[in-house]
């Protein structure tokens, strides 16, 4: 197989959306010479199959673990069978702290071309060529892989677009259907792992907004001024039934929780439908958390600011003002 394998990834016997979204990266270097493969690893990868029979997917890989929970060492013995037997040109996973525990042992354990954070991907004259951020996401960097058969990259979650649905819609798990991808089954060698499992402790957030999942942002950025004035804009966003987000400089300030940020250090907007950005001058980090907003409406006072270069209206005047209009519009203020 000269193709591109995706590492699905699952928490908890729950597979996880991020799994989704690097079909969707692999569907965009698939070709006739490079199949898309997803490689399910778990105690029970047929759980999943329904879920990843996408259109764009060429097989299925049922991989049985003999665990219950993510075990690095288990999954980088299993994967590196994976990668022996199939000899893929690119391997995707995601950037996560799962990945994190194998991902860079098995480019080093195989000699494979390695990126991590990477949010862009394409060929370019027939060379794959990926793109991550630098000096603290203030420039692109673009990294080929000379010299390399196998290329493992981690993707950055929240970024590509996920397949909008399954090859057979809702009932795929029934009687088989032609348009399946087939499903082949991997036995991988017998790993024993260096850790043992206690219990699952889930995370505590102040803020456990999903930023990835709300349909209509109202934005701030630093063109509000100062902290005291983000409490009108929370409050214009309740009125209007917005999710309330920010650029990275409200973030940074702590004005917001960094769980509000949109941009490339932040979240990606990626089921976003209406973005009203108001103050948001649009540094390219931040648009970049934007890139599948459907409708963007910036508000800045200054008519050279970036964001209008990507907006489909843009509104230039105070701020302040405008939000004092949608107010009296929306929560009936005299």
């Amino acid at each position: 197989m000269s193709g591109v394998l995706v590492i699905a990834e699952q928490r908890r016997g729950e597979l996880r959306p991020v799994s989704l979204e690097l079909i969707g990266a692999a569907r965009g270097l698939r070709s006739a010479a490079d199949p898309v493969a997803v490689a399910l690893l778990g105690a029970e990868p047929s759980a999943h199959v329904a879920a990843v029979s996408i259109a764009g997917v060429d097989e299925i890989i049922a991989v049985p673990l003999g665990v219950a929970e993510f075990e690095p060492d288990v999954f980088e013995d299993a994967v590196a069978a994976l990668i022996a037997a199939r000899a893929p040109s690119v391997v995707l996973v995601a950037h996560s702290v799962d990945s994190f525990g194998y991902a860079p042992a098995l480019a080093a354990r195989l000699q494979l071309g390695f990126a991590t954070d990477v949010f862009k991907v394409e060929r370019v004259d027939g060379a794959l060529v990926a793109t991550r951020g630098g000096y603290g996401q203030k420039v692109h960097v673009e990294v080929d892989f000379p010299g390399r058969a196998t290329v493992l990259l981690a993707l950055r979650p929240n970024v590509f677009k996920a397949p909008d649905a399954a090859v057979a819609g809702a009932a795929v798990a029934g009687a088989a259907d032609s348009r399946r991808p087939p499903v082949t089954a991997f036995e991988p060698p017998a790993a024993a792992s260096r850790t043992m499992g206690g219990r699952f402790v889930e995370l505590s957030s102040a803020d456990d907004i999903d930023m990835a999942s709300a349909e209509f942002i109202l934005s701030i950025g630093r063109g509000i001024g100062e902290e005291s004035k983000v409490a009108q804009f929370r409050e214009l966003a309740d009125a209007v039934g917005a999710t309330l987000g920010c650029s990275r400089p409200v973030a940074d300030a702590g004005w917001l929780p960094k769980s509000r940020q949109v941009g490339q250090s932040g979240k990606t907007a990626s089921a976003c439908k209406l973005y009203i950005a108001m103050g948001v001058s649009g540094a390219i980090q931040h648009l970049a958390g934007m890139k599948h907003v459907g409708t963007i409406v910036a508000v800045n006072s200054d008519a050279e600011a970036s964001i209008f270069g990507v907006a489909k209206y843009g509104i230039v005047g105070d701020v302040f003002e405008i939000a004092e209009e949608l107010r009296r519009h929306f929560g009936g203020t005299p």
